[in-house]
């Protein structure tokens, strides 16, 4: 089969690997029928060291249950499942919980051996704790919005959830990618009333103001701070989405924080040094929250809203290649030519 490898930063190749095979009785080979390039693939896009290895790519996937190990119980041949981007066993404390990055047994697709997702094919460990069957098909005009259900969407909900997001909380979301966008999104179904856009790309901003953002602050630095200290009458917002991880809207978020708010990260921190100390967080009573999202505790949540059209995530995704194009793709969302790039293998 193809499947995506990135051997340093800006080197992207499809290659021929052999197919995937059941390992343990508990595994899935799923056919992939969507997978995408995700805004966190871009940080080794910039800097992997170079590698005569090797790593695979691809973290978010839709497809069809090919075969199953003989302890797999709730999956069968032919059936349509969504992936989480974390696999998990569905069964340890943590999983119980809701916390299924924190899985005691699981792991993330494209590590630990297990191959990536912009790919023909895969291997599910833990299937029946993993993989959520679903109506669909592989000619279902769903697939894009459902496939934001294995990572972007799911992560806009839980930046909103831990961020305390409810009808009286006023909220900036920092980032007009496809993340920022999803929040926007999941903060106005938890009924937000006065949602701040930080963007400067208008076409994406616009899909914000469609997804439920009230007002637009294209600035950055001290001058969005300044503009949305304007809008809030001086205090800022109740709450701040950041949906970055870089360094600069760490700290936008906390220029643009209102005292006793809650700031609730889920950009991929590219930085170890962000202040928390009195001035920054502890005198202003400031809450920091967010991590990487247990997006399959989301699933069942936000899956009827999907299925019965009420909302439409797929609109992030704004280009549509072969798995042959992947190294464009990447390229295409790198430059901003493109917000959020679906891949058809």
């Amino acid at each position: 089969m193809r499947a995506t490898f990135m051997y340093g930063a800006g080197d992207v190749r499809v290659e021929n690997v052999p197919d995937p095979v059941v390992q343990d009785p508990t595994d899935a080979i799923v056919q992939i029928v969507r997978s995408c390039v995700c805004g966190s693939d871009l940080h080794p896009y910039h800097d992997m060291p170079a590698s005569e290895q090797g790593s695979p790519m691809g973290h978010e996937f839709i497809g069809v249950v090919e075969e199953t190990g003989r302890d797999v119980s709730t999956l069968k041949k032919g059936d349509f499942v969504i992936a989480p981007f974390a696999w998990s066993d569905g069964t340890c404390d943590f999983c119980l919980e809701g916390l299924q990055t924190s899985c005691r047994h699981g792991g993330f697709w494209a590590a630990g051996g297990i191959g990536g997702a912009q790919a023909e094919a895969i291997r599910g460990p833990f299937a029946d704790g993993t993989l959520v069957k679903t109506p669909g098909g592989e000619d279902s005009a769903l697939l894009p919005s459902l496939l934001t259900l294995s990572d972007v969407y799911g992560t806009g909900y839980h930046a909103a959830v831990k961020g305390g997001v409810n009808q009286r909380t006023t909220v900036t979301v920092i980032g007009d990618g496809a993340v920022g966008l999803m929040a926007v999104l999941s903060a106005r179904q938890l009924g937000a009333e006065r949602i701040i856009l930080m963007g400067r790309h208008k076409t994406r901003t616009d899909l914000g103001i469609e997804y439920g953002a009230t007002d637009v602050v294209a600035g950055r630095g001290e001058e969005g701070i300044a503009r949305i200290r304007e809008l809030t009458g001086g205090d800022g917002t109740h709450t701040v989405l950041e949906c970055v991880g870089h360094r600069p809207a760490y700290d936008q978020a906390l220029g643009v924080i209102r005292p006793g708010g809650i700031i609730s990260r889920v950009g991929v921190p590219q930085y170890e040094d962000a202040p928390i100390g009195f001035g920054s967080m502890f005198g202003p009573n400031i809450t920091l929250t967010g991590g990487p999202a247990p997006v399959r505790a989301y699933i069942e949540t936000l899956l009827p809203g999907v299925l019965d059209g009420t909302v439409n995530p797929g609109k992030v995704f704004d280009r549509t290649i072969g798995l042959d194009e992947v190294p464009d793709g990447y390229r295409a969302m790198d430059t901003r030519e493109a917000l959020k790039v679906l891949v058809r293998p």
